[in-house]
């Protein structure tokens, strides 16, 4: 049984706000594509306002900042984020005129849910063990079935 807490109420929103929020920038990056004829172009241009945006928040930020040393003390496959997040940013770009943006986010959305689900089972990148169920595969399986009925343009 799910147990609301007044935590889960507020980060549900939070949690929804991002699929909003992928999706616009989808689709505002996807018309940037248009001005600059290049999906790799649009994502640097879309990447270096994130950069700036962060580099802001970061500098008034209160935590402490790492110096260099530190930063080099980072095992080195913790760095891939940035270049999934390329691979995510510029292929979305790329694909959304093609496939929808209704069948683009379904096939993101389920291949977050299959690789969360292995990821979980298998407690791989530190994650904890949480093994799969027949509820989660059931879950997964009805939202694969979704993307399918998506493919009809």
């Amino acid at each position: 049984m799910l147990k609301i807490s007044s935590q889960l109420v507020l980060l549900l929103p939070l949690a929804l706000g991002i699929g909003i929020a992928m999706s616009v920038q989808t689709a505002l990056n996807t018309q940037l594509r248009d001005y600059l004829d290049s999906p790799l172009q649009a994502a640097f241009f879309s990447f270096l306002i994130g950069t700036i945006v962060l580099g802001v928040f970061v500098m008034f930020q209160d935590a402490e900042k790492p110096s260099i040393s530190q930063l080099f003390e980072i095992p080195w496959f913790l760095w891939l984020g940035g270049f999934l997040g390329v691979y995510a940013i510029s292929l979305s770009i790329y694909t959304a005129p093609k496939l929808g943006f209704l069948t683009l986010s379904g096939l993101i959305i389920f291949g977050q849910i299959a690789m969360s689900m292995l990821l979980d089972h298998f407690g791989w990148l530190g994650t904890d063990k949480v093994p799969v169920n027949w509820q989660r595969l059931i879950g997964a399986l009805m939202i694969f079935i979704g993307v399918i009925f998506t493919f009809q343009r």
